[in-house]
């Protein structure tokens, strides 16, 4: 009888560790993204004599996820950033908005040295980005393609929520030649955009990958 208690109670301690590992093992079908974070725009976006400042607020990054496996899936995901001229810079503002579909790569399992409650996620995919000047610079607004990639580490805090940070770099296909016709002034924007941000991602749905 000694032996069954003890054999039962050594299964009891398996189960229940095996239980808790999947709870944070487990990848949602959908997920909601909402971020917060800081940009820098490359100095070659900007006319000749304008630069913004290295660290600019807001970006703020909002996208729906859904996972096909796993390991993939894709993402949608909208973008907004407001940078501003450095010191020695004539004065400017900018909003700089993309639209981007990504493709969402996991590869934490093949990593083997995470800890349990993180995972690390590649994404990367084509867009469009939009800039307008603010104020009387309004009609040097642009628009054009773009192709971002990034790395997000993962921190589950339950089976529902985790924190996330997110480093990306969004390079516009463009160039100052490309203004047509040419514009010459201020808050004119033809380049691409550094993001670091931090947010959260929401499980939209159930255990949909359990291990």
């Amino acid at each position: 009888m000694l032996q069954f208690f003890r054999f039962s109670f050594i299964l009891l301690l398996v189960m229940s560790w095996s239980y808790a590992n999947a709870q944070f093992k487990q990848t949602s079908k959908w997920k909601a993204l909402v971020a917060l974070g800081f940009n820098y725009p490359t100095t070659d976006g900007f006319v000749d004599g304008t630069f913004a400042q290295p660290i600019n607020f807001p970006t703020v990054n909002l996208g729906i996820q859904h996972m096909f496996k796993k390991e993939y899936g894709v993402k949608l995901d909208y973008g907004f950033n407001r940078f501003k001229n450095d010191n020695d810079s004539p004065e400017f503002k900018v909003n700089y908005s993309r639209v981007n579909v990504q493709f969402v790569f996991d590869p934490t399992d093949y990593l083997g040295i995470i800890p349990r409650r993180m995972r690390t996620i590649l994404h990367a995919g084509p867009g469009f980005s939009f800039t307008s000047p603010l104020g009387n610079l309004g009609d040097n607004k642009q628009s054009y393609l773009n192709v971002l990639g990034g790395l997000e580490l993962h921190y589950a805090i339950n089976e529902k929520v985790s924190i996330f940070t997110d480093i990306a770099y969004i390079y516009g296909l463009t160039s100052l030649e490309d203004y047509n016709p040419p514009l010459d002034g201020l808050g004119a924007f033809n380049g691409s955009v550094f993001n670091v941000t931090l947010g959260l991602a929401i499980s939209l749905s159930g255990c949909q990958y359990c291990d």
